[in-house]
């Protein structure tokens, strides 16, 4: 662990010498030395930490002195830099400042080399115990530059096709789903009936249960569902509040405020009282860790006549007897995979389902025997195989032969946690260190992958690389990690990119010892604990079952001189947060992070940030800030700003002296309520295209004029472009603009006003020389106002994959299909009033790339036709608030791939025709027989919300009633 700490310093120390190496004056040699000599261990280290956990106590002390050196090295060159670096004003007032400052900081100076050669000292010690522990431990590496072979895996990234295996394909679930459905669905309707899932970490029963729990016949028969993850240090009244929280959003009520205020007691209360209404449900509690838990839960499940279940998994079998002793009660046991199915799985995984090759048979069969039917195993050993050379049966081999000694522990829990420590072991140091940076979130987060990215990018754990951008490189590394099965994806963004994720238990298990082990994050949630006795250098607040003050006051002083990062993760202990930001605030001045997002109470920024001259990140989306102090200016390496969801719609002159700023996040919705209404964004300076690193600007304000859209222009780093309150005669300006930007993947442009009060954007403007290049790079496109005609260009962005018009209200006579149906790569529509036509029109030919369409708030559409060969690949129809279409689209049978279609508030015309119309020789029901899922929401009489699965499951015709 000490050799990802190691590289990393390295590193940093490498950038140091070259770029800021002259203000060292005569300590430049020492720091020279240091990093040669760093370097030299490092080689070392990474064989003697394969060695740790069996070694002696004398090498494992080393090891620690090796780190805390790299960590005090880093330390001290980061004071230095904040301390000298910024004094570099020029002319005469600026050699005047230079000579004062050079006065003042001469004890300061002093005091840096005076550290600088003790670290030497330390390093010299060190290193002769590194020759003596070379011939002791039988370790003889040579030295090595890693700086080199880090720059070599760029090889890893030019083999992502071939990684990116599709994991939804499970294997071996359908019986055991099929038997719990058996369960659930029959038996005595008279009693609660508890189903519990138990086997250890890893067989997949959150995965299987998942399953059951969204099987249509499922949903069906239970009108009222809910999935509660508990967790192993489950805060108990969150948990309640959760659980009230879906059950009201279920049935479409509002929640009671109340339970914010109200003890367990009053939240089970509310929970028995809902469920004895709602009648027949099905609650799943997810990795319950023991029976304590079961016993104060079921006294808020009331029995009634209703036949209820409740689903339960578990890594515990006293807790699965439990659940069930009382009730007509299920244990089903999780079984490890067949080796039929492990092969599937395993093959799946490395070959994309293909056979594997004669030559690696032998090998092959020998790792998978040894991960013994479990899948988090196999997917974890096959993700390291699959980067390994299939020409090379040596390098199968070494990964056959390590796992031996590596899976005889003394239970198949610690093996499954060495495979994925292999696979931790086989990682580059920056992946290893990104993955270790994981531990900042608590368990079962599902977290947002672009916020871990940027933080990531932050924290400095990403290298710049010649011709890519720093995100493309960081999503790179999301990528093998997520190939390796390190990382999960939980949720999908566009083209399959990475939207949420998280981290198996088991895995986050092993990532939380080798955090710890090399003091990379300290966690505290207000409750009394051991304070570690290293220096803290990452803070992460997480939510904390109370909010009692007596925990806080138990906790011992802080020293937080080295910290480097202060995070907030769904902290609610006000009182907690608040002191330390204040403690921070007061003494951290080598802080790169700071996030704060989600803190509404937070007012405003605190002064003491602004003397923190490292911070990168700074975060304050979701707080209650409402302006931004001209003191911004001081913060000249700050990299990314959020300030979405706060008060502020104004940025002080002084942002333009930011000339690191990467990310600038300000906007507020319109409409809180209604996200068809987009968003406020922010005034601007005029010149605000000095901000040439910008590569993500959310969203500025063109309201003013003219000038601040050709700003725009001189910011030819943005990749994300999203601008409020453009006027109708600054399209041309616009447009002149954006053909500066070449690089623009992301393009959101909305006019003054909301609704009808939109004004016109006229975007019909290009320069004929750019024709073929203009906007070429753009994937995604969103038009929110006025249309009188679809910009020409639209139809040459072969790149596009998802366009949104929102209250364009084209005529009839600019039908918006006619400029996107041969759009190569458009994948996703969105339209929101955009089209006052009757008729909409797919035509033959059209739309060969289109998976999903959504079309709302067209009041006077009443018909749409789909001919044969048409939207071949449309998976998902979303009709939503067309009140005037009375038929299905004419047309529909021919759209052979849907596998659902929604129709949300509807004419109730449509509605009761197909309600009542569910007999299969019924023509309705022909032309719809052949898509999986049906869903008819609708609000009835009274203004209560509905909706009705017609069906879920090709030819299953549900009781509507």
């Amino acid at each position: 662990m000490a050799e990802t700490v190691l590289s990393f310093v390295l590193d940093q120390l490498s950038t140091f010498l070259r770029e800021e190496g002259r203000l060292l004056g005569g300590v430049r040699q020492e720091v020279q030395f240091i990093r040669d000599e760093l370097e030299q261990m490092r080689a070392f280290l990474q064989e003697a930490e394969a060695k740790e956990e069996d070694a002696q106590p004398t090498l494992q002390q080393w090891i620690k002195q090796v780190r805390d050196a790299a960590y005090d090295t880093e330390d001290i060159l980061d004071e230095f830099l904040a301390r000298f670096a910024r004094h570099r004003a020029t002319g005469f007032c600026g050699s005047v400042r230079r000579i004062f400052s050079s006065i003042k900081n001469l004890r300061a100076r002093h005091r840096v080399a005076s550290e600088i050669q003790s670290i030497k000292s330390r390093i010299k010690s060190i290193s002769e115990a590194h020759q003596r522990y070379q011939s002791e431990y039988g370790i003889s590496a040579p030295a090595s530059n890693s700086l080199s072979a880090v720059n070599n895996t760029t090889w890893r990234y030019s083999r992502d096709d071939a990684l990116l295996v599709e994991e939804a394909k499970l294997v071996g679930i359908d019986q055991p789903k099929n038997r719990l459905i058996s369960e659930l669905l029959e038996g005595d309707d008279h009693q609660l009936k508890v189903v519990s899932v138990v086997g250890m970490g890893g067989l997949g029963k959150t995965t299987l249960v998942k399953r059951v729990h969204e099987d249509p016949e499922v949903r069906r028969h239970f009108p009222v569902r809910a999935w509660v993850t508990v967790s192993q240090t489950c805060d108990f009244q969150y948990l309640l509040k959760d659980l009230i929280r879906q059950l009201h959003e279920e049935g479409k009520k509002p929640v009671p405020q109340s339970i914010e205020s109200l003890n367990t007691t009053g939240l089970k209360k509310i929970v028995k009282d809902f469920l004895q209404q709602a009648g027949r449900y099905a609650i799943v509690f997810d990795d319950v860790w023991d029976v304590e838990f079961w016993n104060t839960i079921k006294f808020a499940l009331p029995e009634s006549s209703y036949g209820n279940r409740v689903m339960l998994t578990t890594r515990k079998a006293d807790v699965a007897s439990a659940s069930c002793t009382e009730s007509l009660g299920y244990i089903h046991r999780m079984e490890s995979l067949s080796f039929e199915d492990s092969w599937t799985l395993f093959c799946n995984k490395i070959f994309k389902g293909n056979s594997c090759p004669g030559h690696l048979m032998d090998v092959a069969k020998g790792v998978l025997d040894k991960c013994e039917g479990l899948p988090l195993a196999i997917l974890a050993i096959s993700g390291l195989l699959a980067l390994k050379d299939v020409n090379r049966t040596e390098e199968w081999e070494i990964v056959r032969g390590s796992l031996g000694g590596e899976l005889e522990g003394t239970g198949k829990l610690d093996r499954v946690k060495r495979i994925l420590s292999l696979s931790y072991g086989d990682l580059p140091w920056h992946l290893k260190t990104c993955l270790l940076y994981t531990s900042i979130y608590p368990e079962d987060y599902e977290i947002e992958c672009e916020g871990l990215i940027n933080l990531w990018i932050a924290e400095r754990y990403v290298e710049r690389r010649e011709g890519r951008s720093i995100e493309d490189v960081a999503w790179g590394y999301l990528t093998e990690l997520v190939n390796r099965s390190l990382i999960q994806v939980t949720g999908v963004f566009y083209e399959g990119a990475p939207d949420t994720c998280r981290i198996h238990d088991l895995l986050r298990e092993i990532i939380l010892l080798k955090s710890r082990g090399q003091n990379m994050v300290t966690v505290t949630t207000g409750q009394p604990t051991m304070w570690p006795s290293e220096k803290v250098r990452r803070l992460v607040v997480h939510s904390s079952s109370s909010n009692n003050t007596q925990h806080h006051q138990q906790r011992p002083n802080y020293c937080f001189d080295h910290l480097r990062s202060f995070v907030t993760i769904e902290s609610t202990n006000q009182l907690l947060f608040k002191t330390l930001l204040s403690e921070v605030s007061r003494s951290s001045k080598l802080l790169k992070v700071l996030d704060l997002g989600g803190q509404e109470t937070q007012e405003e920024i605190p002064n003491e940030i602004f003397k923190m001259f490292h911070l990168k990140h700074l975060d304050l989306g979701g707080t209650g800030v409402e302006r931004v102090p001209k003191a911004i200016g001081k913060l000249q390496h700050l990299e990314y700003l959020d300030l979405g969801h706060t008060r502020v719609r104004e940025l002080p002159l002084e942002i333009l002296k930011l000339q690191k700023l990467r990310v600038l996040r300000v906007y507020q919705p319109v409409d809180a309520s209604d996200d068809d209404y987009g968003f406020h964004g922010f005034k601007a300076p005029s010149n605000m295209g000095g901000l040439l690193a910008l590569e993500e600007l959310n969203c500025i304000d063109a309201s003013s004029g003219s000038t601040i859209v050709k700003e725009i222009g001189k910011l030819t780093q943005l990749r994300k472009l999203y601008i409020t309150k453009l006027r109708r005669e600054d399209g041309k300006e616009l447009c002149s603009s954006l053909a500066n930007l070449t690089s623009l993947r992301e393009l959101s442009v909305d006019s003054i006003g909301k609704g009808d009060d939109h004004d016109i954007i006229d975007l019909n403007h290009h320069h004929p020389s750019l024709s073929s290049l203009f906007l070429q790079s753009l994937r995604m496109l969103f038009l929110c106002g006025r249309l009188e005609k679809m910009p020409q260009w639209v139809a040459r962005l072969h790149g596009l994959i998802r366009i949104d018009l929102d209250w364009s209200r084209l005529r009839s006579e600019e039908d918006p299909l006619e400029s996107l149906q041969h759009l190569p790569n458009l994948g996703e529509i969105n339209f929101c009033g955009s089209y006052q036509g009757e008729e909409l029109c797919f035509k033959v030919g059209g739309f060969l790339m289109l998976k999903r369409l959504h079309l709302k708030r067209m009041e006077g559409l009443r018909w749409m036709r789909v001919e044969e060969g048409a939207l071949p690949r449309l998976h998902l129809l979303f009709l939503q608030q067309l009140p005037l279409l009375e038929e299905l689209p004419l047309g529909i049978q021919h759209l052979s791939n849907l596998q659902r279609l929604t129709l949300y508030e509807t004419s109730s015309q449509l509605r009761e025709k197909l309600l009542e119309n569910q007999k299969e020789e019924s023509e309705d029901y022909t032309k719809i027989a052949h898509i999986p899922e049906i869903l008819i929401g609708y609000y009835t009489d009274d203004r209560k919300w509905r909706d009705r699965w017609l069906w879920a499951e090709k030819k299953k015709t549900y009781n509507l009633s």
